[in-house]
């Protein structure tokens, strides 16, 4: 139905705009070889018009063709509607030329916390014209129906028609406390773990079952068990810092522990999976310069290591 009305109105600013060339070259002819139509459409048209509004609209002669009262009249609002329709055309322009406005921003809860938010910070002192809404929530979002502008996604991503930008790889770690190291014994290899009181992340890094791969390529998995489990990879780092146990943490949420030292990294000859990290919006075409200059400028700072940039939350 929408579509239906949105084909009808197309149609009759087509039509109007029509009418307009037609009474400024007092011709059908030279109107439809101004437009690329054959004159029969033109004519065709315009008497349409006429029969919808039950007007005669242009006088018709040898020497072409002139407006009739109502149809000068006509011409006149028809032109208003013209003038309007360029203006909002041009408004439209521009937006898409300039980043200004707002956008809506989405991530998860710890990402958004510890990186996206300060980064995008950094972008609006950039672009004071720019206004930003950043929604975290560690559940699925649907951009379209949720009126996101461009989310920032961990893992891989499912087949859809959304448009996305590879930003880079979020490595993951295992780590632990010195007093936690002290008391017990430092795992060797990844099968230790399963005697180990392990802090599970419920929600990726599949749950109470952890993946490694070694150096040489092997691959081996442990089940873990532990005291504290949670979506909250925050509260898992803290309950690591507290000696609670280990825990497998993003490197940008360990980062900042690492290098205080209040958490060691452990099994440094086994990596766990690391994740894709992509800028995701609603549609692969068109994109406002808000959301490709974002865009763009988000792939710049996530070169390199980029989680040893990630500031304090």
């Amino acid at each position: 139905m929408e579509y239906h009305l949105a084909r009808v109105a197309m149609d009759r600013l087509s039509a109007v705009k029509l009418y307009l060339r037609v009474v400024e070259l007092g011709s059908f002819s030279k109107a439809a070889a101004e437009l690329g139509i054959g004159q029969p459409a033109v004519t065709k048209q315009v008497a349409r018009m006429e029969q919808q509004l039950g007007a005669r609209l242009l006088h018709r002669s040898t020497h072409g063709v002139t407006a009739t009262e109502i149809g000068a009249l006509y011409y006149e609002k028809c032109r208003t509607i013209a003038h309007h329709v360029e203006e909002a055309d041009s408004v439209a322009a521009l937006l898409q030329s300039q980043v200004r406005g707002a956008m809506r921003v989405s991530t998860s809860v710890a990402f958004g916390r510890r990186v996206l938010g300060p980064l995008l910070m950094q972008f609006m002192r950039a672009n004071p014209d720019l206004q930003i809404d950043l929604g975290v929530d560690d559940r699925y979002v649907d951009l379209i129906e949720q009126g996101v502008d461009v989310a920032v996604r961990m893992g891989r991503l499912a087949d859809s028609t959304l448009g996305a930008r590879h930003l880079a790889m979020n490595p993951w770690v295992l780590v632990a406390s010195p007093a936690f190291l002290r008391e017990r014994a430092a795992p060797v290899r990844p099968q230790d773990l399963a005697a180990r009181d392990c802090l599970i992340y419920s929600t990726v890094q599949g749950d109470a079952r952890w993946h490694f791969t070694g150096a040489g390529g092997q691959a081996e998995s442990v089940a873990v068990k532990g005291p504290l489990r949670s979506n909250s990879l925050s509260l898992l780092l803290e309950a690591a810092v507290e000696g609670m146990g280990i825990a497998a943490l993003p490197r940008y949420v360990a980062q900042e522990a690492l290098v205080q030292g209040t958490v060691l990294p452990l099994l440094g000859a086994w990596s766990l999976p690391a994740q894709e990290v992509h800028a995701v919006f609603p549609s692969p075409r068109m994109l406002p310069l808000k959301v490709s200059g974002f865009v763009e400028w988000l792939q710049a700072q996530f070169e390199g290591e980029w989680w040893t940039r990630v500031s304090r939350p």
